[in-house]
């Protein structure tokens, strides 16, 4: 007996951007400090959250589409693009000028 097709491969799509909220440290700094204050033993579990948020960061900007791209290289990227843009516009306009795209009238 041949073994059952396979199902196909689901695609994946693609990861949701983070909440706003996940970008923010502000909340972690002031438990930091809420428990300085009181002398509480959780001042380390926060601090060791605040290094965790650090790293997840570091990570998610190093996985970051262009991040190795210089100003120079980017700069150079947007010139040709705008260079693109205005050759297409040229031709768009030539073609219009030709009158091909009239409707003819019944």
């Amino acid at each position: 007996e041949p073994p059952p097709p396979e199902p196909p491969a689901e695609q994946k799509s693609p990861p949701l951007p983070p909440a706003q909220e996940e970008f923010s440290f502000l909340p972690l700094v002031h438990d930091i400090i809420k428990c300085m204050d009181k002398d509480s033993q959780d001042v380390h579990q926060v601090l060791n959250e605040l290094k965790n948020k650090f790293q997840e960061m570091r990570k998610l900007i190093s996985s970051m589409p262009g991040i190795g791209v210089s100003p120079e290289q980017q700069q150079q990227q947007l010139q040709n693009l705008r260079e693109q843009v205005r050759t297409k516009n040229e031709l768009l306009q030539k073609y219009k000028s030709l009158c091909m795209f009239e409707i003819p009238k019944e």
